[in-house]
């Protein structure tokens, strides 16, 4: 629901809550979800209306003649709070590939329907893992054939748990389990005796066959059958009622595609992953079907350091494993265990040294910026009812943008903000620059040296923080080069300004 315009007014008078002022360390323990508005949470609504309005655009037909989704529902979350639980479009709104059902077959979105997580289910998988290393049954830091002996053939030896988690092994993406292998266990048997396709340990390669061998392990380890093991160890422990695999609430899920290949038809209540489905429903890579409120409660349990309503489910230490980057050789994939880390394609302008998250190839997308202690979700079925309509990650950036943009970025005096790449601003007294942008994006500065301007430094980032600079005539070049937006660059000014592509920010 769009927030009235009435607390627009209220809310532009005073916003205490800050993009640019990072919180340290976790929320507090107790902290719970509490249904909110903007303005209770010290936003701004304007952006988020805006967010979900173009949400909701994404169901119309877009330059492909397609929409970008059938339906969706967004969350945001700031301190606890719920601001806006946003629904819209239809949770089933396709008969077949192309033909849409009659009116009143349709199901509209509410705002408890069931999602496909599809990926997000790798970080249940990895909590899961975790949990068994706070037992002291697993060591990340151990081979993986330490456990499963049958894995440690043809070049896996040597592979340790942490590449599984980190996406460093060297598997392949993908195998077409479903199609080349005739049942459950010839299907775990391929992927035990897979080659990888790197030298482990020296490349980043994004791979489904990493979680599924890691649900192996936890079952392996445990004596529970993954499903069994998240829900004794997550889901239920959380209370998240609506969370789990194979849903028994099948009218309440959205449905995802019509497959010829394999035949299955409109898929609903399965899932929808090819993979997953011939493995009964249950992988370590997809599987997992839930709603926007409890995927916000795990979320809250990552920011309060593991813990939710007096219920812990991991350690500080562990939460803090799994939002560190163990992927620092691979620069821009940055990645926790389990939880991938500062994406700035799906967390836009949330995105950050801090911000932990995971997206799901049926148009879902989880997004933890622990600096500013928000969520921000995006639950779209957009395979429904073909996965060649469009990809979903303008909707996910925008959804992210609008949480980002509702923060305030404030400082003390008038300040400006760059609007046009290229654009400059003089000021004969400034104060402080604030920088947050893509990467290629950079803010330079010039000083006046009596006969033209000259170039002092560039700033690319401030980690989300106001840096003073020199209380000089001052030029400012903003110059965007990178693909995404992050929060933008400020700069706060006394005196005489001369502003050509910047513009007065009251935020």
């Amino acid at each position: 629901m769009l927030i009235p315009a009435l607390a627009v007014a209220l809310v532009t008078a005073a916003i205490p809550g800050h993009f640019d002022q990072p919180q340290d360390g976790f929320a507090h323990p107790r902290t719970t979800l509490r249904e909110s508005n903007p303005y209770w949470a010290n936003l701004d609504p304007e952006p988020i209306n805006a967010a979900l309005r173009q949400v909701r655009d994404f169901t119309k037909p877009q330059a492909n003649g397609k929409p970008l989704f059938a339906g969706a529902v967004t969350m945001y979350v700031h301190d606890g709070k719920i601001v806006t639980h946003d629904r819209t479009g239809y949770a089933v709104l396709y008969k077949d590939q192309q033909t849409q059902l009659p009116e009143e077959e349709r199901v509209p979105m509410r705002k408890d329907t069931i999602f496909d997580f599809a990926s997000i289910s790798k970080l249940f998988t990895s909590i899961a893992v975790i949990q068994q290393v706070e037992q002291g049954r697993v060591n990340i830091d151990e081979k993986v054939a330490h456990y499963l002996p049958e894995f440690g053939v043809n070049g896996k030896e040597n592979i340790t748990v942490k590449q599984l988690l980190t996406h460093t092994s060297g598997l392949e993406p993908f195998i077409a389990l479903w199609k080349l292998y005739a049942d459950v266990p010839s299907r775990i048997k391929a992927v035990m005796d897979v080659k990888p396709k790197s030298t482990p340990g020296t490349a980043y390669v994004y791979s489904d066959l990493n979680l599924i061998t890691l649900g192996e392990l936890v079952h392996k380890v445990s004596g529970k059958k993954l499903d069994q093991a998240v829900r004794d160890g997550i889901t239920r422990p959380l209370n998240m009622k609506d969370t789990g695999y194979n849903p028994k609430a099948k009218n309440r899920t959205a449905a995802t595609e019509f497959q010829s290949a394999p035949p299955r038809g409109m898929v609903r209540g399965e899932v929808h992953d090819e993979n997953a489905w011939s493995l009964g429903g249950v992988a370590g890579h997809a599987g997992v079907f839930g709603t926007a409120k409890d995927l916000a409660i795990l979320g809250q349990t990552i920011l309060n350091g593991g813990t939710y309503q007096g219920r812990r489910i991991l350690t500080e230490h562990s939460v803090e494993l799994m939002l560190t980057n163990f992927n620092q050789q691979f620069p821009d994939n940055a990645h926790g265990l389990g939880f991938e880390l500062d994406q700035r394609w799906y967390m836009g302008g949330l995105s950050g040294m801090g911000t932990a998250g995971h997206t799901g190839y049926t148009g879902t997308s989880f997004v933890i910026d622990k600096a500013s202690r928000s969520i921000a979700i995006l639950l779209s079925n957009r395979v429904h009812p073909s996965r060649d309509w469009g990809s979903v990650n303008p909707a996910r950036r925008v959804v992210a943008d609008g949480l980002a943009n509702a923060l305030a970025v404030k400082s003390h005096g008038k300040q400006w903000r760059a609007t046009t790449s290229g654009g400059t601003l003089t000021a004969e007294r400034p104060v402080e620059v604030f920088v947050d942008v893509d990467k290629g994006d950079k803010l330079t500065i010039q000083h006046w040296n009596g006969t033209g301007w000259q170039d002092v430094r560039t700033i690319t980032t401030t980690n989300r923080r106001w840096v003073p600079t020199e209380a000089v005539k001052t030029r400012f070049v903003y110059t965007k080069a990178g693909q995404y937006n992050g929060r933008g660059v400020y700069v706060h000014a006394r005196g005489d300004v001369v502003a050509d592509g910047w513009s007065a920010a009251r935020r």
